[in-house]
């Protein structure tokens, strides 16, 4: 559903516009509390802010970690979605979350792809087919100290290779 209605939204609004406000909107990642802020026009840079808040704070008054993770869970796997294109297949494979400190208060994140890093992607994959990418990002307060970071695992394939994977699979089974 949300693919549809991105590909007819593209006709009338930046792809920019859709990615955020298509997140802010939707009632799944609405219920993690967070809410992206800034969006790139080539969606290579994305943040969000999470605001500490009686959804999201746990026993001992901080911000729960699930709220934290869930906020950054989809990001990676759907911006990579969207910079690659329809040729590609991503998915999210693997997530390691270390909590440094207490969210007391309202936190950040950034999620940056470089040009250079998607062109060497799509080098490897001319000859590989399928890789695993790993991606780090932090949470951080308004004074920049850590509260959080997590590393995420993508699986990326060239989707003729994987659609051939799949079949390949069905047939053994």
């Amino acid at each position: 559903m949300y693919k549809i209605a991105t590909d007819f939204l593209t006709r009338f609004v930046k792809p920019a516009n859709i990615y955020k406000y298509g997140f802010n909107w939707s009632p799944m990642y609405r219920r993690t509390t967070a809410r992206l802020i800034e969006v790139s026009d080539d969606l290579h840079y994305v943040k969000i802010r999470l605001k500490l808040s009686w959804k999201n704070r746990n026993y001992a008054g901080s911000m729960f970690g699930g709220s934290m993770l869930s906020a950054t869970d989809p990001i990676y796997m759907i911006q990579l979605i969207q910079i690659l294109g329809n040729d590609y297949v991503v998915w999210d494979k693997a997530v390691t979350a270390k909590y440094k400190r207490p969210g007391k208060s309202t936190i950040y994140g950034e999620f940056i792809f470089s040009a250079e890093e998607i062109e060497a992607l799509k080098q490897k994959l001319n000859t590989e087919h399928q890789v695993d990418i790993e991606k780090t990002m932090q949470l951080v307060n308004t004074d920049a100290q850590v509260i959080a970071e997590f590393s995420k695992t993508l699986y990326v394939a060239k989707k003729e290779f994987y659609k051939k994977k799949l079949a390949s699979r069905q047939e053994n089974n």
